[in-house]
């Protein structure tokens, strides 16, 4: 429950100058009767979003309660105005969806026309139709002749760019390791011979005599 006050207001749906809830019924039936007819139907984008809800729950109580429901069998000769798409709900339609676990049909939007009333058109169509899809695949081009070679040639790239900063690493530390013996072997031993010479002369202060 709302803990704030909401006033619904239902879409306009203008279908006739001066028309009531009755011809807005009779409307939305024509859409829900030439959608399970053909499939697939462009019209205006805000008949579609309003017509599609009934199309989906219609569908949905078919595959929950079957054809042996009174409730669902007086729905569905409500809806459908042309009496062989009763059969064709839940002998056709009920089988294709029962593995369904989202909606039943796709709404698009179309492009305005132009010139033209500016009103937006849709179309709106049972899924698992037979007409072509709506929004084109997209074709995989990874193992076409072109895209292999450049693969290849990008790998190779960038395999022999690693090798030459390897080379070069090893290079340096090569030289590095050169340049380090070089400098031990030129010093000279200082030390040694400093102390040497520190002890001779501490042993001959000693052994002279005392004045």
């Amino acid at each position: 429950m709302l803990r704030f006050r909401y006033q619904p207001h239902p879409r306009k749906m203008a279908v006739y100058p001066n028309a009531g809830q009755g011809e807005r019924l009779q409307r939305l039936r024509e859409i829900v009767t030439g959608l399970f007819r053909y499939e697939r139907l462009e019209l205006n984008y805000n008949h579609a979003d309003e017509a599609r809800q009934y199309a989906e729950r219609l569908i949905l109580l078919a595959l929950r309660n079957g054809d042996k429901h009174k409730e669902t069998m007086e729905l569905a000769d409500y809806w459908l105005l042309e009496k062989d798409l009763v059969h064709k709900l839940f002998k056709v339609l009920v089988p294709r969806f029962q593995k369904y676990k989202g909606c039943f049909t796709d709404l698009h939007k179309l492009a305005l026309e132009y010139p033209g009333t500016g009103a937006p058109t849709g179309l709106l169509e049972l899924r698992g139709n037979p007409w072509p899809t709506v929004i084109p695949r997209q074709r995989d081009f990874k193992y076409t002749l072109s895209n292999m070679l450049l693969a290849a040639a990008r790998q190779d790239f960038y395999q022999s760019r690693q090798e030459k900063i390897s080379q070069t690493k090893s290079a340096a530390s090569l030289k590095s390791t050169q340049g380090d013996e070089t400098k031990s072997s030129s010093v000279d031993p200082v030390l040694p011979s400093s102390k040497s010479d520190s002890v001779s002369q501490t042993s001959q202060t000693e052994s002279a005599p005392n004045r």
